[in-house]
């Protein structure tokens, strides 16, 4: 393996290289948390991976297969349900007290954390799905010259962060929150620090590997010390190349011949093809970059042609149809822009609409 080579055999542990039968709620396990503020995209990051339509994996968020709430770094992941739990246990101190250093300013610590999530409890209890707007109403949390003294989206990012809430059933286009032991079972057995840091560490080797040891610590949130140490931990368990002096982890339970077939792919916003690694200069180059992700962390819809990014689309909802809009960084020739376009077609299925590319 050489350097050009690590994003197709990234294409491979992420499962984007053959369409896999895989259910959305296995798919996302396999990827172990999968970042998604946009939710639309999202579900399109776990649609491109498999064959499920856009209802089916609403179907199995509405129905707790699978969770979208913060974990990891501070920001809104998919999580499947059997994971949830230690997860949360192994992350969530880290990232509350990320909001802890913001909020102990304006008096909100641990305390009056813990008697607003006392009355979240209440609110919610009895299976009820509730919208953040709907809840920070029921809790009558007061507010200054216009503004709350403590956000909103900290409370609800809290309160997840505590295994208190998760995300409910969707209530029209909006989401809601609803009591996670309502949602999921709470597991009878724990697991200790080390075996939660190991195993994320092998879940994100195995899912995205061929990657470095700073690539998952940027994915998981961890320092590269801890991440070090859970590393060593499994090693044995992995594979390891060296390539310009940097050593990437990879599975154990996937080969492919030194020929890969020529592919097209329409990917999410926010997609683990890109977002999940520190750097990403194996998939994209350096010049493109600025037209494919913002510096503040904003990440388009991306257009992989044989595992690199030549482009980034996006769609427009119309009465009858979805339009595709595209824009590739170098000239391309009508015929095969054709070409291209047909890797769009798993997106019409998806969507179950007409699909017109302009």
């Amino acid at each position: 393996m050489i350097h050009s080579e690590i994003s197709h055999y990234r294409l491979i542990s992420q499962k984007l290289y053959k369409t896999s039968e895989s259910s959305p709620q296995e798919i996302v396990q396999h990827l172990g948390a999968m970042q998604a503020q946009d939710y639309a995209m999202s579900k399109w990051a776990i649609g491109s991976r498999c064959n499920a339509t856009e209802k089916e994996i609403e179907e199995a968020v509405n129905s707790g297969k699978i969770i979208r709430t913060h974990i990891l770094r501070p920001t809104w992941h998919l999580v499947a349900a059997e994971d949830i739990y230690w997860m949360l246990d192994l992350s969530g101190p880290q990232v509350k007290r990320i909001i802890l250093s913001d909020t102990k300013k304006h008096g909100y610590d641990e305390k009056e954390f813990g008697k607003i999530n006392s009355n979240i409890e209440k609110i919610l209890a009895g299976n009820n799905h509730l919208t953040r707007d709907e809840i920070i109403q029921e809790l009558n949390i007061k507010q200054v010259s216009g503004e709350y003294h403590l956000s909103p989206v900290l409370i609800m990012m809290y309160a997840e962060l505590e295994g208190l809430i998760c995300s409910g059933k969707m209530k029209g286009k909006k989401n809601t929150y609803a009591l996670l032991e309502e949602r999921v079972k709470k597991p009878q057995t724990k697991l200790t620090k080390e075996e939660s840091l190991a195993k994320l560490a092998l879940r994100y080797f195995e899912s995205h590997g061929p990657a470095t040891l700073l690539d998952f610590s940027w994915w998981s949130g961890f320092s590269p010390t801890i991440c070090k140490q859970a590393v060593n931990a499994i090693k044995l368990q992995l594979n390891s190349i060296e390539i310009e002096g940097q050593f990437y982890w990879f599975g154990t339970d996937f080969s492919v011949g030194k020929d890969f077939r020529e592919s097209v792919h329409f990917l999410s916003a926010f997609d683990e093809i890109l977002i999940s690694y520190k750097t990403r200069e194996a998939s994209i180059l350096p010049q493109h970059q600025s037209l494919a992700f913002t510096s503040n962390g904003i990440f388009k819809p991306i257009i992989l042609e044989n595992s690199k990014v030549i482009g980034i689309w996006k769609k427009i909802v119309k009465k009858d149809y979805v339009k595709i809009e595209t824009q590739f960084f170098n000239e391309t020739e009508n015929h095969k822009k054709e070409v291209l376009f047909e890797g769009i077609k798993s997106f019409e299925k998806y969507l179950e609409t007409k699909i017109v590319i302009e």
